[in-house]
């Protein structure tokens, strides 16, 4: 099913004269009152066709959530890791009306679809009943992510409402709900969307793969994390401990696994460029795109990626290209020290398809041929190209066709595989390996080796790296946690979860560290002939310049707009973008906005925040 299906539904909402807004708010319209809505199946379809067209997650959200991250360098971070940002409460939002009508529109649904009760089965009241818990739940999930306690709110609130101001519930209490909804809706949501469509309805598979997300985040963060960050008081435990999270991740994803008939898709990069999903048994929830110009339904992900202008310069780091494996399944040995045009060979396939590499071919004018380095569009001498359409149309418009695989079933299997690695300090079995992260290495073209296998061989710089975390839970990881943790680099990097990786391994300062280089990010090795006389790639030549003003500072090529580069060791080494980050421990969560504690002082602040 194409968008073309929901504009449909959208044009039926206003051929009866009611905008899809008035259906969400439940609000008296001219031609069907708020009473009469809600009492068949259709009316069910419209109201979760606009909750999907209003929160589906977009591609900048998926495609370029991972921007401020410890593998990612830009050319001027987010004002949050800032030190002359100062950031605190009056700075931050979330918290708006508009932040909560999500939530409220849920609430709607489930308050007022009883009225259909002898109207639908009791299998078509449950599935939509759960596609709202599932909604209901995708927000909160994201408003304890982000605040940590925030109020439990179950039904849409009137103006005299008690809760509107009332104190936050503590958050196990608010993610025990959050999982109580996941399990309604994992029960009771279809398993086929209409016409097997897996973008325009929320499906029990999709539901599942983000239960074991959820789950993972939750249970992963309280065994890191000692206390609850709102507070600094330990972990209660009232509502569920962090193995029990961990369990319900296990659960989640072997549903999926054993259930779903997803596979893996054997070609990784057409994953991220194709215009058509829907028959690619991997991707459980897509958002999709269109090229026509009359539907205005297209994403600008390869201009982002690719523009002097109009982003901030999201590169590829050293530390990131470190990460993937040989294809022999062993660690590099030489901490990337090797040069552009060699740093590709006999390595993970899952890099090239994510960086741009020696030989990447892009169309301009009609020719196609070797997509130049632009440092113009780059802070460290390495380009993303995971989600681009190299055609010129692409890099003049921003106008992307390709869809945006959401949920995936290859994070299913690293979801199964972290959350039994974790539970109980290691359940996973080699059988377990094999059909997760083994079968992901295969599909790759990596060999794969289970770290416990006499043939696996230590990645002493990977376990240096974690060791620079903050905490002692972390400086002792097993090479079978490291091992998932690097797979979760290369095969879901620019899928938005690196950060909530990070946040939840209580490991945010590798943000602000960026593998020991705490004065900017690590790119390109240059020996001392490619600054000398500058190297080739692509059949374009660099150079490297002394800006004049401190011999260990450098342009590159006639890119006079930018000379913030340094290289590490004067004459030869990396090269090193300089931004200056800051991170403290407060800052695993946000402040609650200023503007809502000058509404309702019952909220309270988050510890370390101030009042």
């Amino acid at each position: 099913m194409k968008n073309i299906v929901k504009l449909l539904l959208t044009a039926a909402i206003a051929y009866s004269g009611v905008s899809c807004e008035n259906f969400l708010d439940a609000q008296p319209i001219s031609q069907i009152s708020a009473d009469a809505f809600f009492v068949r199946e259709m009316d069910f379809k419209l109201y979760c066709t606009g909750m999907l067209d209003n929160y589906c997650p977009s591609a900048s959200t998926v495609g370029m959530g991972d921007n401020y991250t410890d593998l990612t360098a830009s050319k001027s971070s987010t004002d949050y890791y800032k030190p002359g940002a100062a950031w605190d409460a009056s700075k931050q939002t979330g918290w708006a009306a508009s932040n909560w009508r999500g939530i409220r529109r849920a609430n709607i649904m489930l308050r007022d679809m009883v009225r259909a009760k002898e109207n639908v089965s009791e299998e078509v009241y449950n599935h939509y009943e759960g596609v709202a818990r599932f909604w209901r739940a995708y927000f909160y999930y994201d408003k304890v992510q982000s605040f940590g306690n925030v109020p439990w709110i179950d039904h849409p609130l009137d103006i005299d409402d008690a809760l509107l101001y009332a104190g936050r519930d503590d958050r196990e209490y608010v993610m025990s709900k959050v999982l109580e909804d996941l399990n309604f809706a994992g029960e009771h949501c279809f398993p086929v969307g209409e016409n097997d469509c897996k973008g325009s309805e929320i499906t029990k598979w999709a539901v599942l793969a983000f239960k074991s997300r959820v789950c993972l985040y939750e249970g992963t963060f309280r065994k890191y994390h000692s206390v609850n960050p709102s507070t600094n008081q330990p972990w209660n435990n009232q509502y569920g401990t962090a193995d029990d999270f961990l369990q319900a991740a296990v659960d989640a994803a072997e549903e999926v696994m054993k259930d779903s008939g997803s596979t893996l898709y054997n070609d990784y990069h057409s994953l991220f460029v194709s215009t058509d999903l829907s028959q690619i048994p991997e991707v459980l929830w897509y958002r999709e795109y269109l090229s026509s110009e009359s539907l205005n339904v297209w994403h600008d992900l390869t201009l982002q990626y690719n523009t002097a202008t109009a982003s901030q310069k999201v590169s590829p780091t050293k530390t990131l290209m470190n990460m993937y494996l040989n294809t022999d399944g062993t660690p590099i040995t030489n901490n990337g020290e090797v040069s552009l045009n060699d740093e590709f060979t006999d390595r993970d396939p899952r890099m090239a398809a994510t960086v741009q590499c020696p030989g990447h071919q892009w169309t301009m004018a009609g020719v196609t041929g070797p997509k130049p380095l632009r440092f113009t569009w780059t802070v460290t001498g390495y380009m993303f190209t995971k989600w681009n359409q190299e055609l010129e149309e692409n890099y003049i418009n921003g106008r992307n066709d390709n869809w945006i695989p959401i949920l995936r079933y290859g994070e299913v299997l690293l979801n199964y595989a972290e959350a039994k690695a974790e539970l109980n300090n290691g359940s996973l079995s080699k059988d377990d390996w094999d059909k997760t992260v083994g079968a992901l290495r295969t599909r790759a073209g990596v060999t794969n080796i289970y770290p416990e296998d006499a043939s696996y061989k230590e990645d002493t710089w990977l376990k240096g790296y974690y060791a620079k975390a903050e905490g002692a839970a972390v400086t002792n990881l097993s090479n079978t946690i490291l091992e998932i943790r690097r797979e979760r680099v290369t095969e879901l990097i620019l899928e938005g979860l690196r950060a909530d990786d990070l946040y939840r391994w209580h490991c945010a300062n590798l943000i602000v560290d960026r593998d020991g280089q705490q004065n900017g990010w690590k790119g390109l090795y240059l020996t001392a002939d490619d600054v000398k006389n500058g190297f080739e790639f692509n059949g374009e030549k660099f150079t490297f310049t002394s800006s004049g003003t401190n011999d260990n500072n450098y342009m590159v090529g006639t890119n006079t707009s930018d000379n913030n580069w340094t290289i590490s060791g004067g004459d030869h080494g990396y090269l090193i973008y300089h931004q200056a980050l800051i991170w403290d421990e407060k800052r695993y969560i946000r402040p609650i906005p200023t503007s809502a504690l000058n509404k309702n002082p019952n909220l309270g602040q988050n510890y370390g925040w101030g009042q």
